[in-house]
């Protein structure tokens, strides 16, 4: 999608501090953080939200999850513990129109979901 934020970030147009990327996902440092790590992981195709996911898309979809806990072991919060949200439409607060998932932690999070 030509004016979408995280496909500019995909195509290199808009810089990011990148933590993993291979040829269908990139992961990066979201610029403003809520917990100590606060990563983006996206699909590098355009899917706009978690209900635009297609039948084709559920290999990537597997692939994002497992790179999630790839990079929670790297950034080292696999063992103590994180969290993943993903935002859907404008009620579940999605600000950018592209799915993406947050991995939240790097310190004890609080059980209040909303």
């Amino acid at each position: 999608m030509q004016d979408c934020i995280f496909c500019k970030i995909v195509n290199k147009e808009i810089p990011s501090t990148i933590v993993y990327e291979d040829e269908n996902v990139l992961a990066f440092n979201d610029i403003n953080p809520v917990t100590p790590v606060h990563i983006l992981v996206i699909p590098k195709k355009h899917i706009e939200s978690l209900a635009e996911i297609k039948e084709e898309d559920e290999e990537l979809i597997g692939k994002i999850h497992t790179t999630i806990k790839k990079i929670a072991n790297q950034v080292g919060i696999l063992d103590k513990g994180f969290r993943v949200i993903v935002n859907c439409g404008e009620d579940g607060g999605q600000e950018v129109k592209h799915l993406h998932f947050h991995i939240l932690g790097g310190k004890k999070l609080g059980t209040k979901i909303a």
